[in-house]
Parts: C-alpha cells; sequence; structure tokens
C-alpha cells in the first residue's frame, strides 16, 4: 500500500511538473533539464533534508542564477581571469605591472575578472576600467570590500559560498594571470591547476607573472616542476600548464598567442572536438597525429564545420575531431594546442 501511494505521489508530481513547464512555455530542447531541477529540488523534501541543507541549496542556486545573469550578456567576448594579493600596496611595483596588463588585455579586446578587492585586484580593474570589468566578491569579516573601481557597479557580484565564486572564476575565464599573493592565491593557484589536469576545466593559458624584482613564481617553480616530479608526485610534464612570464608584454603575448589558431573545444559523444582558426592541410594533420600518438587513440579528423551535437556552434569555423585519450595526459593535450599554434 504505500509502495502505491508512493508512486501515485510521484506521477501527480510529474504532472504538476509538466504543467508548469507547460505554463512557462519551455521550450523542447530545455525541457529536460528544467524538469530534472524541480525533480531533484522536490527529492529534497522526499529526502528530509535538514533546514541548513536547504538554506546552502537554496543559496548557492540563487547565486548561481544571477552569476549566469549577469555575464550572458557578455558570452561573446574573451576574459582574462586575474588573481593576487588583495594586500599589495598602490604604490609597490606588482600594482603597476597588475594596471599595466589590465589597460594592455583590454586594449586587445579582452575583459577582466576579479575577486573584486582592493592590491592586484583594484589595480588590474583600475588599468582595464569599469566598463571592462567584473568583480566577483566574497563576503568576509574582513579585507574584502569592493574596490572603487568595480564597487555599485551592474558587473559586481556579492558571494556568500566560496564554491559558487570559484566557479565563475574559472568556467568564465578564457585565461588566468597569476600576480604574488597569500594563501588564497596558492589556493586559486593549485585548484586551477588541479582542474585542468584532471580535465575538469577547459584548457586556458596560465600566466604566473613575476611582477618585481625579487622572484616568487620561480620560487615556487622549483617545487613544482623539481621535487614533485622526482617524487613520483606529478608528472614532469605537468608544469606544461602554465608559463612563468617577466613582463606584461610577454604575459599578453602568451595569452593572446594561444588563440592564434586553437579557438575553443568540446567533448562530443567521447571525441575532442577542436573549433580552429583555420584549416589544417593533410601535412600537418599528419605531423600532429605523429607527434601526439600517444593520446590520440585512433586518426585524427578535419571537418570545415560543427558536428551534430555542437548545435551549430561557430559554424564558420573548421574543426579537428580527435579520438583523444581522456585517461591520458592534459599536460600533453596544452602541449598540442601549442603545436597547432605554430602551424
Amino acid at each position: 500500500m504505500a509502495e502505491r501511494r508512493y508512486q501515485l505521489q510521484n506521477e501527480r508530481a510529474n504532472e504538476l511538473i509538466g504543467a508548469l513547464l507547460d505554463a512557462a512555455e519551455v521550450s523542447a530542447d530545455r525541457r529536460g533539464y528544467y524538469q530534472q531541477l524541480l525533480t531533484t529540488v522536490l527529492k529534497l523534501h522526499e529526502d528530509g533534508a535538514s533546514l541548513g541543507d536547504l538554506k546552502v541549496t537554496n543559496t548557492a542556486l540563487k547565486e548561481l542564477r544571477y552569476a549566469y545573469k549577469v555575464f550572458a550578456p557578455y558570452r561573446g567576448t574573451r576574459k582574462v581571469t586575474v588573481f593576487g594579493s588583495a594586500r599589495t600596496t598602490p604604490d609597490a611595483p606588482e600594482a603597476e605591472v597588475a594596471r599595466q596588463f589590465g589597460r594592455r588585455m583590454v586594449e586587445r579586446g579582452w575583459m577582466v575578472v576579479t575577486g573584486a578587492g582592493g592590491g592586484i585586484m583594484g589595480a588590474t580593474q583600475q588599468g582595464a576600467g569599469r566598463e571592462q570589468s567584473f568583480g566577483l566578491n566574497i563576503r568576509l569579516p574582513f579585507e574584502q570590500e569592493a574596490n572603487p573601481w568595480i564597487a555599485d557597479d551592474p558587473k559586481l557580484i556579492t558571494f556568500k559560498y566560496f564554491f559558487t565564486r570559484k566557479l565563475f572564476l574559472v568556467k568564465e575565464a578564457s585565461a588566468v594571470a597569476l600576480f604574488p599573493g597569500g594563501f588564497g592565491t596558492m589556493d586559486e593557484t593549485f585548484e586551477l591547476l588541479t582542474l585542468m589536469q584532471t580535465g575538469k576545466a577547459a584548457i586556458v593559458p596560465v600566466v604566473l607573472i613575476e611582477a618585481a624584482a625579487k622572484p616568487y613564481w620561480r620560487i615556487l617553480d622549483r617545487w613544482t616542476s623539481g621535487t614533485m616530479p622526482e617524487r613520483g608526485l606529478v608528472e614532469g610534464e605537468d608544469t606544461a600548464l602554465y608559463r612563468i612570464v617577466d613582463s606584461v608584454e610577454e604575459a599578453v603575448a602568451e595569452i593572446t598567442g594561444f588563440y592564434r589558431v586553437y579557438h575553443s573545444s568540446r567533448i562530443v559523444g567521447g571525441r575532442l572536438v577542436l573549433r580552429l582558426t583555420r584549416p589544417l592541410g593533410a601535412a600537418q594533420l599528419a605531423g600532429l597525429q605523429a607527434t601526439f600518438g600517444d593520446v590520440i587513440e585512433g586518426p585524427a579528423e578535419a571537418a570545415p564545420g560543427p558536428v551534430a551535437q555542437e548545435a551549430n556552434e561557430f559554424p564558420e569555423l573548421p574543426r579537428l575531431i580527435l579520438p583523444f585519450n581522456r585517461a591520458s595526459s592534459y599536460a600533453r593535450l596544452r602541449q598540442l594546442i601549442d603545436f597547432l599554434n605554430t602551424l
């Protein structure tokens, strides 16, 4: 009897969800996702979720929805996320380099995204200007008021949770620039590298900017490229996921050069589809196959436009379709992209 009652309740809930989606005129291609979202909400009730769990879920979903809304109008513009210390003083050499970097990236048609605080974040947004900046603030009991170059701007988003904030700092980035910083910057550095190393985030150019006379990132690099591989804790090639640079010009060139031939990528039906700014010739395709046969499980293919499952995204761009071994090294994928950009 109880099982039958449970079945009837589920059927009634599905009917009500269907009616709600009908009333909202949700399109067929999105209907299934909205149905799953609403079903998950009701499952929380069914599971007896605590009041605290409901508060976390509700706040996180609200933060996600609002951030999606704020970023949506700028989807077609590439953005660089900048990390660095909030404690850097305005007259420090690192701050001046950050201002120059923000200005130069905007000159190249990019927007900047920071954590909205002072120090490196404020200096970058001062250089970039309010119109070309996003600020992703976090509510803290200290040290994190929005800087004056993004305060009160519609593109300032204030998060309660670090995990929702971090999602957008990475998700919206076509590149990441890191300046010297403390625990927070180190956390962001290694989380980003971990996400790319494990295939959980898109491969993007990551530049570690030496912004003062005394080295910072090269000291860290001695450990990540020496001690860690020597002890078998990472692969030696994993350091290909980042570049250490010594100037604004070098940082800008590294970021923009990453998109010289490579445009973007997507996993489609188990295959890696790379969108390119120009097609590859037969000889170039053969050279890529020979160089990266260790991570390509079969023949690479070229296509003049989107494959079916891409929903006609970037229809003007040619494709390179790779049976990429997703259990292999994503640092090698970064090297493959670098190879493409030399062709």
